[in-house]
């Protein structure tokens, strides 16, 4: 069921094997995947128009990062846009093919409970995690002109942000979907010269252990070179709008941290008034935890009182519903599933040219205010953000 045909991607004129092998399946669906480097995006692009491989039927999948920043990205999109319709373009993100990611569209618009309580005035902060304890191994030459905001937070974290944070859809339709989205990335406040040291930490990881196995630091892996590029960060967002004002995003993401694992928490508020003497326990906020890796789930934390006699004592519980055992049967893992939606058709997934672009558009502000910052010699200045529902106190280097 599978032929195999080699092509240089950077030889339009020479997919004369390419062209045969596909001769006579015009009416097939046809799915052009590009695993390969950005800047080879285009280039494919118009060698398929060339050589007549666009049908009615073609799909194109654009894998990330899409550019480096907003420049390269609209180059990208222009170029493959005069190839295909904008319906016919994949921006893939497997994020977004994840169960539970997707399962936050029916938390919050099929249930009643929630809604109403989705926002400022119930909600105290919002945290988005994605942990890796890997470091950055193969990667090393790629990751060192990225690093992890454009790594990581540009598409996987931005996504995230905008399912949380979206006002609900007329339909699932993924205009209507996508239309949400971008409200919510156009409603980030910039963050500018005079916040970034309060609401951005920057790191990079050096030698130490995971799981009692030493490792070494990044610059070690880097053949000993000195680089500024973060391997991990921690951002503090606002969203400006009628829902979200004055509810921080807490946003965090890094190589070697303890362990690995991604996970949204939405923190609602302290109880205005507790009606309890003094208790073995705090009486700590509720939150909903909603877990993307590993051990996908939904966890809601409560206080509740400890049963038997002797005071009323309480205790934080929690109701837990594992995806893996309420739900019995195999679900595709998220590319499986990615792939699927582009056989079929069916963008909503996937990212529409407007989202990526004010994604970027927010990075590269961020990043220009980096780089100007790192040009002041800073060595150590404290850092104050709020982890886990207290305040933490981190040490922000720059060189």
């Amino acid at each position: 069921m599978i032929e195999y045909e080699i092509a240089d991607a950077t030889a339009p004129d020479q997919w004369t094997g390419l062209r045969e092998r596909l001769a006579g399946h015009e009416d097939r669906t046809r799915a052009v995947y590009l695993a390969t480097a950005p800047s080879l995006f285009g280039t494919i692009a118009q060698g398929l128009k060339k050589n007549g491989l666009v049908t009615a039927n073609s799909r194109i999948v654009l894998e990330k990062p899409l550019g480096r920043d907003l420049e390269s990205a609209s180059e990208i999109n222009d170029q493959v846009g005069k190839c295909f319709r904008e319906n016919q373009i994949y921006r893939i993100d497997h994020y977004l093919g994840k169960e539970t990611v997707q399962n936050l569209l029916a938390l919050r618009f099929a249930n009643s409970l929630f809604e109403p309580l989705w926002r400022r005035g119930a909600v105290d902060h919002v945290q988005i995690t994605v942990a890796e304890d890997l470091g950055v191994g193969g990667r090393i030459e790629f990751y060192d002109r990225v690093g992890a905001l454009r790594d990581m937070v540009q598409n996987h974290l931005m996504q995230l942000v905008c399912l949380t944070a979206m006002e609900a859809p007329a339909s699932l339709h993924h205009d209507a979907v996508r239309d949400e989205k971008i409200k919510v990335l156009r409603a980030l406040r910039p963050i500018d010269s005079e916040a970034v040291r309060t609401n951005t930490v920057r790191g990079q990881y050096a030698a130490g252990a995971i799981s009692n196995e030493t490792v070494k630091g990044y610059a070690e892996e880097l053949g000993g070179k000195e680089s500024s590029t973060e391997t991990f960060v921690a951002l503090k967002l606002e969203i400006d709008n009628w829902r979200w004002s004055n509810v921080p995003f807490y946003l965090r993401t890094g190589k070697r941290l303890k362990g690995k694992h991604s996970e949204i928490v939405v923190q609602f508020q302290d109880v205005p008034h507790s009606i309890f003497p003094q208790q073995k326990y705090d009486i700590v906020p509720n939150r909903l935890t909603i877990r993307l890796q590993p051990d996908e789930g939904v966890k809601l934390s409560l206080m509740a009182k400890e049963p038997g006699p002797g005071g009323f004592n309480l205790r934080p519980v929690s109701l837990d519903l594992s995806f893996e055992e309420t739900f019995e049967l195999r679900y595709p893992d998220a590319y499986e599933r990615l792939l699927m939606e582009v056989l079929r058709g069916s963008p909503a997934l996937f990212m529409r040219r407007d989202e990526v672009e004010a994604a970027w558009a927010f990075i590269d502000s961020l990043m220009e205010v980096w780089q100007a910052d790192r040009n002041d010699q800073l060595t150590e200045e404290p850092f104050e953000m709020r982890i886990d529902g207290l305040v933490r106190r981190f040490f922000m280097y720059l060189r």
